[in-house]
């Protein structure tokens, strides 16, 4: 009767352990897939800030021409080629020499 019980107690306690195994392996499996997955949305987040970044330079850059063409249509220069190519008009001094046309 002894030996019943020891090997009684030994079945439970291996049947125990198995079960405890198991759980260990399900858990470390959904663990791996989460991480995995975790990995792969901060890669794509990684992604997305580089071409936000170059998007913001490319922004950055066009403001800058912007800034320069808003100086420029604000100069006289511009004002001078404006009423030059489109009003035909030239300062007292100013020759036009046009190609004879055959």
């Amino acid at each position: 009767m002894a030996k019943r019980r020891r090997s009684s107690r030994q079945d439970d306690n291996r049947v125990g352990k198995i079960c405890i195994g198991i759980i260990l392996i399900v858990f470390v499996a959904v663990m791996t897939v989460q991480i995995n997955k975790v990995y792969q949305k901060d890669l794509e987040k990684i992604a997305q800030e580089e071409e936000l970044k170059e998007l913001l330079q490319y922004e950055r850059d066009r403001q800058e021409e912007l800034k320069e063409y808003q100086e420029y249509i604000e100069s006289q220069e511009y004002v001078e080629d404006q009423a030059q190519s489109k009003l035909g008009l030239l300062y007292d001094n100013q020759i036009i020499f046009r190609e004879k046309e055959d």
